[in-house]
């Protein structure tokens, strides 16, 4: 099996422009590099391995920017074993304490369990009092969204010809590669990086129908006039007769990456990883999306426990907890992240894999209800000549969502269930 090297420099490379990004390596090894600086290349030979070294990011522009700079993207830089070696197992060790070594780690594949859903042909009885519950009527009368505010879609993919969507994927990519790793356990589409993000299990689906669904057989997306970026980021593994998401930690960092450069607004994540060792999961990638004024939603987790779950455990992130119809939150939300608000998420009805619908529940359904209505904002705030900031947003959803109690904050409701008619409110006070 090929591993990969994931290396953080203190400094760039001097000839950085003569390196290609992975993504790009994989499908054109025509510009080949075999060595990285004399420390590192020194330590490798002497182990006997051998490797191919390629950017991690892709940069933005012609030149990297500003932003990337600051979070160190321009110096992080992959390097793919050209043999099936057996690695020492101190061998990350060694590497962090080159002296040019600022951080390093082998690639991980995260997992990230998918809410088992009821595949149904019939729409929801209870869409309705869904809106009702966060007050989505009131938004949708100002505003239901705007085609240039777009609602990145992290996820399994996108069924991408189903009917609720037609009209609504603006932009598209396929970030799934896990040639070299043992895929035994997995099912569908595993490798190279494309444009074709096809959802093979449903999950990225309903999610996105949440978002932007067209009301056909099911209530209307929460911001239906909002354009989708449907970005597949986890393939599926079987486990234990139920389906798994998993992709490598650091595609899954290319995939942010790719969407914030490609223009979106918001991001959602209906996805959760533990962090298993080495720096916080999507750490610097998350930095940069919120230094680009993209808002960043995350599913809190669904094990009902303390268990941090990342990205919606890094600061910055509006971490989502779910509640039920009554407005409860769920026992099987999982509080370790700082959570921002709760939305619905038990028995949400919503586009599925194959052009068919089904009801699901989890974080994974409450994150695109909050995703939705903050595109509503800011395409509201568009509307009205203005950019709402990410200070802003999180602002307005920390003083407008409806309390659970009698605390500021509630360790597993953070600021309360979202009140879309007191956030628009607020909203229009703080623009005039």
């Amino acid at each position: 099996m090929k591993r990969h090297l994931i290396l953080k420099l203190h400094q760039q490379l001097s000839d950085d422009n003569n390196i290609p990004d992975w993504m790009s390596f994989i499908n054109d090894k025509s510009l080949v590099r075999e060595h990285l600086n004399p420390d590192v290349d020194h330590l490798l030979s002497d182990l006997g391995l051998r490797f191919w070294l390629t950017k991690e990011y892709k940069p933005a522009a012609p030149e990297w920017t500003k932003e990337e700079i600051n979070e160190g993207l321009n110096r992080t830089y992959r390097l793919i074993l050209q043999q099936d070696y057996n690695l020492p197992a101190d061998l990350v060790q060694r590497l962090k304490l080159v002296p040019s070594v600022e951080g390093a780690r082998e690639l991980e594949v995260g997992e990230a369990r998918l809410p088992h859903p009821d595949v149904s042909t019939q729409t929801s009885l209870t869409a309705q009092s869904v809106a009702e519950l966060i007050n989505l009527p009131y938004a949708q009368a100002l505003t239901k969204g705007i085609p240039e505010v777009k609602i990145a879609v992290l996820d399994t993919g996108v069924n991408l010809n189903h009917k609720e969507l037609q009209g609504k994927i603006v932009k598209r990519a396929d970030f799934v590669n896990l040639e070299g790793l043992d895929t035994s356990d997995f099912v569908g589409d595993i490798q190279g990086y494309d444009d074709v993000p096809e959802d093979e299990v449903g999950h990225g689906t309903h999610v996105s129908g949440i978002i932007a669904g067209r009301g056909l057989e099911m209530d209307q997306g929460v911001a239906p006039a909002c354009g989708i970026m449907a970005v597949r980021v986890l393939a599926t593994m079987k486990s234990g007769g139920r389906y798994v998401g998993a992709g490598i930690v650091d595609n899954i960092n290319a995939g942010i990456k790719w969407a914030v450069d490609n223009g979106a607004d918001v991001i959602n994540m209906s996805l959760g990883i533990k962090h298993l060792g080495g720096g916080l999961p999507h750490e610097d990638v998350i930095r940069y999306a919120l230094s680009k004024n993209v808002v960043v939603v995350a599913a809190s987790g669904n094990d009902g426990t303390n268990e941090r779950y990342y990205p919606g455990a890094l600061p910055g992130v509006i971490a989502v907890g779910a509640v039920d119809g009554g407005g409860t939150v769920t026992r099987f939300t999982s509080f370790g992240a700082n959570i921002t608000v709760v939305a619905p998420g038990q028995n949400i009805y919503s586009s599925f894999a194959n052009n068919t619908y089904a009801s699901a529940s989890g974080t994974s359904q409450a994150s695109p209800f909050v995703a939705g209505s903050v595109g509503l904002m800011k395409s509201y705030a568009l509307e009205q000549g203005t950019r709402l900031t990410n200070h802003e947003v999180i602002y307005i959803l920390k003083n407008t969502s409806d309390k659970v109690n009698s605390r500021l904050r509630d360790e597993r409701a953070g600021y309360g269930l979202i009140n879309l008619a007191d956030a628009f409110k607020l909203m229009n006070h703080l623009l005039n």
